[in-house]
């Protein structure tokens, strides 16, 4: 098996030049740990302490762009000039092991959670009566395309290897996109293309702040969720249209939101094919894929990665059980890579408080429990 891993260890050189060490990377998870000012908490920086050996890409929690849009208690923040010391420990701690720090960058639009917007009205491409979101003007849209630019401008600035935008699972760029969420007739909804306008106009002013900065090695990745459920949601053939628009784009890679690596396209495209194999089938070669999605033993990993579908295969649930799979993966130590979390071994995990309690209660978005059923998300 040690033998057949080390397919996982080739370095893969993106197309602004940039060495990542190997093809392994840890997917972005949410910690419900950073402290109220969004700045990098003692529990945060004990779980990021070891888990970034041995990988190639780490791919940080959902950090917020603009007050107004948490979506998570203890949600990491990138949005004031103060928070630029905590973003450079983070980077440091990350790039110290090794990895390629890319911090990812996010708004919860009409999913943030109203306890937590100090206040402010929740916002979202269109109004939102159920959960109280209220459409966001124009002048608040080109602010907060401003805010995506800023938390790339303080990234790039702590040290951070790039940034990914955070276009999935609901979350602010892919209301934009969606005609569930988006009933706009502006310029920014409507059409396919003017839903698209949003998240084009974000990565639009990312690259400009790598232009000004001139670092051409600073990463910039999309995130993105292939469909959504109801009927009125996103589907493939929607997906289909926003790969076509993101190859285009001086990106260094695109990253699926996905439960099963294995999952087939719902609608929109031929439903006996996976999403995975769709998608990379779409993008042609023209930017390297990360896979994700219920990857825990080390076959798993490998098998994935045997398709030829992704490029980089990321890994979250694995990385929380197994804080160094990276190296145990590299040292072929597969016996000791573990898939169900051990509720007596808490110092071992070293998970934040609240991430833990939520742990061992058992979730489907969750690692598997001993002695617990589970039954992973299934989207």
């Amino acid at each position: 098996m040690k033998e057949k891993l080390t397919a996982l260890f080739q370095p893969y050189t993106l197309n602004n030049g940039v060495e990542i060490q190997n093809r392994l990377a840890v997917a972005p998870m949410t910690h419900f740990a950073s402290n109220p000012d969004g700045t990098l908490s003692e529990q945060e920086q004990r779980f990021l302490s070891n888990r970034a050996e041995n990988i190639g890409l780490f791919i940080t929690a959902a950090t917020l762009v603009a007050d107004g849009g948490k979506a998570f208690v203890g949600q990491p923040e990138a949005i004031h000039e103060s928070q630029l010391d905590s973003l450079t420990r983070t980077a440091n701690l990350l790039k110290s092991q090794g990895a390629k720090a890319i911090l990812q960058i996010h708004h919860g639009g009409e999913k943030s959670i109203p306890a937590l917007l100090n206040g402010q009205d929740m916002v979202a491409p269109s109004e939102n009566a159920e959960v109280g979101a209220r459409a966001l003007t124009e002048t608040e849209i080109l602010a907060l395309i401003d805010a995506f630019g800023n938390a790339a401008d303080l990234a790039l600035r702590a040290g951070f290897d790039g940034v990914e935008i955070h276009g999935a699972n609901g979350y602010l760029l892919q209301q934009f996109y969606s005609a569930q969420t988006n009933r706009r007739t502006d310029a920014w909804g409507g059409s396919q293309e003017k839903r698209m306008a949003f998240p084009m106009a974000v990565i639009d002013t990312i690259t400009a702040v790598r232009q000004r900065h001139n670092r051409p090695d600073f990463i910039i990745g999309y995130r993105f969720s292939p469909e959504e459920p109801s009927d009125n949601g996103l589907t493939m053939a929607d997906t289909f249209a926003l790969i076509d628009a993101l190859v285009e784009k001086p990106l260094q890679y695109l990253h699926i939101s996905l439960w099963d690596f294995y999952k087939q396209a719902r609608r929109g495209a031929d439903t006996n094919i996976t999403r995975m194999q769709l998608v990379h089938e779409r993008i042609g070669g023209k930017l390297p894929l990360i896979g994700v999605g219920n990857l825990l033993t080390a076959e798993q990993i490998l098998n994935a990665y045997n398709t030829g579908w992704a490029a980089f295969i990321a890994l979250g649930k694995a990385v929380m059980l197994n804080p160094t799979i990276g190296t145990l993966l590299a040292e072929g130590r597969v016996d000791e890579i573990v898939s169900e979390l051990d509720p007596t071994q808490a110092d071992h995990y070293g998970i934040p408080d609240m991430l833990w309690e939520m742990c061992i209660k058992g979730s489907p978005w969750l690692p598997p429990v001993v002695g617990q059923e589970w039954k992973p998300v299934d989207l």
